[in-house]
């Protein structure tokens, strides 16, 4: 499976981004799928995480009540409102693939990374 993450850009403190990310096919599995971010002189965090069905969501504390993660099994496709954006948000944004249907913070679950959007919050 291959991701690809996309919708990156630089924005003001205050604003909104749409960050995508299409799967090149569906796994075999019904896997969850998260967000992850590393800021500039910081390791990779996790930001958002989302099961198969969409039902459970979990999110980090610094960007709970901002961001939103979604799916569109369908389309094989990743989503993550950000809105009320700020400039510690500043990072490369990664989507990954769960190895399980469950949600998960942790790195070492996630078997398949894309390749990073980044976003830059100027204050």
């Amino acid at each position: 499976v291959q991701l690809q993450a996309f919708g990156g850009g630089l924005v003001q403190a205050g604003a909104s981004l749409r960050l995508s990310c299409a799967a090149s096919k569906r796994t075999s599995s019904n896997n969850a799928m998260g967000w992850f971010r590393q800021g500039p002189g910081k390791e990779r965090e996790f930001v958002a995480t989302i099961s198969w069905s969409g039902v459970s969501t979990d999110y980090a504390d610094s960007v709970k009540g901002r961001f939103t993660i979604s799916r569109d099994n369908a389309e094989n496709t990743l989503f993550l409102q950000m809105n009320r954006l700020k400039p510690e948000d500043t990072g490369v944004y990664y989507c990954a693939v769960s190895l399980s249907s469950a949600t998960t913070r942790t790195t070492t679950r996630y078997r398949y990374w894309g390749q990073g959007t980044k976003v830059t919050v100027s204050s």
